[in-house]
C-alpha cells in the first residue's frame, strides 16, 4: 500500500494495473500475497452480560480455510463462472466462502439477513445459484428452495473445512473476470444485478486510501452490513485488498455497545451509516472519544450531526457518495493529499480516478475520464442499462439529481445532493425499491391498489409509508395495517416494511398509468 507515486491519479494507475491485470487472480490479490501472522478481522461477540468478546483470524489461517472450503465447494459441483449464494451476518465463514468460491473462479452473490425467503429466491434464481452458504439463524429460509445446496455454518461448516485438503491453485479470471454479483432495487421491475469485475478492487483500494484514509496505524471498523454495497466493498473487500484488518460485530446495533466497542477496541477510524451517527448523538453518554477520522455515506448527514461530532467524537464526520454500480466516488476526502474544507451539507468533490458532472439534472459520472468505472451494465437487463447512459455513452446518469458550485464561488468543485430521481428509499443507509414493497402488498386480497414512498424521518433518513386502495367492501383498520406490515416482514424483508399504512380512495396516476409518487410524499 505504499505510495510511491508522484501524483493520486499516478497511484490510481498503479492499482489498476494491479487489479485489472489479464492473469489477475482475487484470491491472491486479497490474501496470499499478505503476511500470513497479520491479523485480517477481528470478530466480536456479545457475552450474555453484554460484555463484547473478541477473536482473531490472520490472514494464513484465511488462505487455509478458504482453500480447503473451495475444495468442499468443488466437490459439490462449484467451478469457473457458477454462482454461489451467501446468506449470513457479519462472521469469519462469510470471509472465509467469499475466498473460496474467488479461488474456484466462481462468483459471491451476497444476501441480507434481513431478506425473507422470496426475497432470496429471487436473488438466487435470478443469479443461477445452486448452492448457498449460511448460518443457523438463517437456514430456514433455504427450507423447500428447489435444487438448493446449502452449507451451515458451525459443524457442517467446520467438518467441511477440516475434512477436505487444500485446493492447489486458485483460478486467475482477470481483472474483467467477475467477483460479485450484487443485487441492487429501482423503482420498477425486479431488482437489478450487478456484476462486480476483480479490476473494482482498484477503484475499492482508492476509497479506502484517499477517502477514508485508513493508515497501517489506524484501528478501522466500518459498521456497515456486508449484505449491501458499503458494508461488502469497504467493510470486506476494500480492507483484504489493503491488508488492513476490520472488525466484525456479530450482534445488533445499541449505541451502548458502539461506545463499548469504540472504546475498548481503541477504534481510531469510523464508518458507518448516518442513522448510527444519529442515534449516537441522541445519547448524553456518548461523549469524549477520540476517533481520528469518522466517516459516513447512505444518506447526506445532517449539520447537527456533524457539529455534535467535534466534541463527542473528537472529529468531523465526512459525508461520502456513491452507488453499488461503480462505489464511492464523490467524498469529503480525508487523505492528507485530496482532503478540503467539509462543507455542511455537501458530498464533496471527485476521488481520483473519477470525473463528475451534472446532466439531465443528474449527478453523472463521465465515463471516459474515469479509470476507475467499471460498471458496464447490469445482468441481462439491456434496457435498464441503457436508461443509465447518455445515449452517447460518455455519461453514467445516477439517478439522484444534484448541483456543483460553479468557478469562482468559495465552493466551487463541491457537490451537492438534491433528491434521488428514481424514487428508491434509503433507510438508515439501505436502498429500498418501491416495487419490491408495493409487490408484496399488493397480493394481500384486500388490495387493489398500492403505492410506496419514503418520509423524512429525523433518525433513519427515510422510513417508509404506503397508500393502499382496498376492494370495495373492505375498511382500512388498525388490525390490517398491522396485517400488511408483517406481511412485507414476512415476504420480503424485516427491515422494509411501511411504518404508516395510509387507506385511500386512489391513486395519483399519469395519463399512461404510472403513480406520481411526488404528489403522495407531499400529502
Amino acid at each position: 500500500m505504499t505510495q510511491t507515486a508522484t501524483t493520486p491519479l499516478e497511484t490510481v494507475t498503479g492499482w489498476l494495473e494491479m487489479y485489472g491485470a489479464g492473469d489477475a487472480n482475487a484470491a491472491h490479490l486479497l490474501v496470499d500475497r499478505h503476511d500470513p501472522t497479520a491479523v485480517a478481522f477481528t470478530t466480536i461477540d456479545v457475552d450474555d452480560a453484554g460484555n463484547p468478546l473478541t477473536s482473531d483470524i490472520t490472514y494464513g489461517e484465511l488462505a487455509d480455510q478458504s482453500k480447503r472450503f473451495a475444495s468442499a465447494l468443488a466437490e459439490m459441483g462449484v467451478g469457473r463462472g457458477d454462482t454461489v449464494g451467501v446468506l449470513m451476518g457479519k462472521r469469519t465463514e462469510l470471509v472465509v466462502a467469499l475466498l473460496a468460491i474467488a479461488r474456484l473462479g466462481a462468483v459471491y452473490i451476497p444476501l441480507f439477513t434481513a431478506f425473507a425467503t422470496p426475497a432470496i429466491e429471487m436473488r438466487l434464481r435470478a443469479g443461477n445459484a445452486s448452492v448457498v452458504v449460511t448460518e443457523p439463524s438463517q437456514a430456514s429460509k433455504l427450507d423447500g428452495l428447489d435444487g438448493i445446496t446449502t452449507v451451515v455454518a458451525g459443524e457442517q461448516f467446520d467438518g467441511l473445512v477440516t475434512e477436505s485438503a487444500p485446493i492447489e491453485e486458485s483460478v486467475e479470471v482477470g481483472g474483467d473476470g467477475a467477483l460479485i454479483l450484487l443485487f441492487t432495487s429501482g423503482t420498477t421491475g425486479a431488482p437489478k444485478g450487478v456484476p462486480v469485475p476483480v479490476k473494482a478492487l482498484a477503484s475499492f483500494v482508492t476509497y479506502m486510501h484517499y477517502g477514508l484514509d485508513v493508515s497501517a496505524d489506524d484501528v478501522f471498523w466500518n459498521a456497515a452490513d456486508p449484505g449491501w454495497a458499503y458494508g461488502l466493498y469497504y467493510g470486506v473487500l476494500g480492507p483484504l485488498a489493503i491488508g488492513r484488518p476490520n472488525l466484525l460485530l456479530h450482534a445488533g446495533f445499541s449505541a451502548d455497545l458502539t461506545a463499548r466497542i469504540l472504546t475498548d477496541l481503541k477504534v481510531t477510524n469510523f464508518a458507518a451509516a448516518p442513522t448510527v451517527y444519529r442515534t449516537l448523538s441522541k445519547d448524553p453518554k456518548i461523549d469524549g472519544f477520540a476517533l481520528r477520522r469518522a466517516s459516513s455515506a447512505g444518506e447526506p448527514l445532517t449539520p447537527d450531526v456533524i457539529e455534535w461530532a467535534k466534541t463527542a467524537l473528537g472529529t468531523e464526520v465526512r459525508d461520502h457518495y456513491g452507488q453499488t454500480e461503480h462505489g464511492m466516488f464523490i467524498n469529503n476526502h480525508w487523505h492528507d493529499d485530496v482532503r478540503e474544507p467539509l462543507i455542511p451539507g455537501s458530498m464533496g468533490k471527485p476521488m481520483p480516478g473519477f470525473a463528475a458532472g451534472i446532466v439531465e439534472g443528474q449527478i453523472a459520472i463521465d465515463v471516459p475520464a474515469s479509470p476507475l468505472m467499471w460498471f458496464t451494465g447490469y445482468l441481462d437487463a439491456p434496457e435498464k442499462t441503457a436508461a443509465r447512459f447518455t445515449e452517447d455513452k460518455r455519461w453514467y446518469l445516477t439517478g439522484d439529481t444534484g448541483r456543483v458550485d460553479p468557478e469562482g464561488s468559495d465552493t466551487a468543485g463541491y457537490y451537492f445532493f438534491t433528491a434521488r430521481d428514481d424514487d428508491v428509499i434509503i433507510m438508515a443507509g439501505y436502498r429500498i425499491g418501491p416495487f419490491d414493497v408495493e409487490s408484496v402488498l399488493i397480493t394481500h386480497p384486500s388490495v387493489i391498489d398500492v403505492a410506496v414512498v419514503g418520509r423524512p424521518d429525523q433518525l433513519r433518513g427515510e422510513v417508509l409509508e404506503a397508500f393502499v386502495v382496498l376492494a370495495d367492501g373492505m375498511a382500512g383498520t388498525d388490525e390490517l395495517e398491522t396485517e400488511l406490515q408483517q406481511l412485507v416482514k414476512t415476504e420480503f424483508a424485516a427491515h422494509a416494511y411501511p411504518r404508516t399504512v395510509h387507506f385511500v380512495d386512489s391513486l395519483p396516476k399519469t395519463p399512461s398509468g404510472k403513480i406520481q409518487r411526488f404528489i403522495l410524499r407531499k400529502k
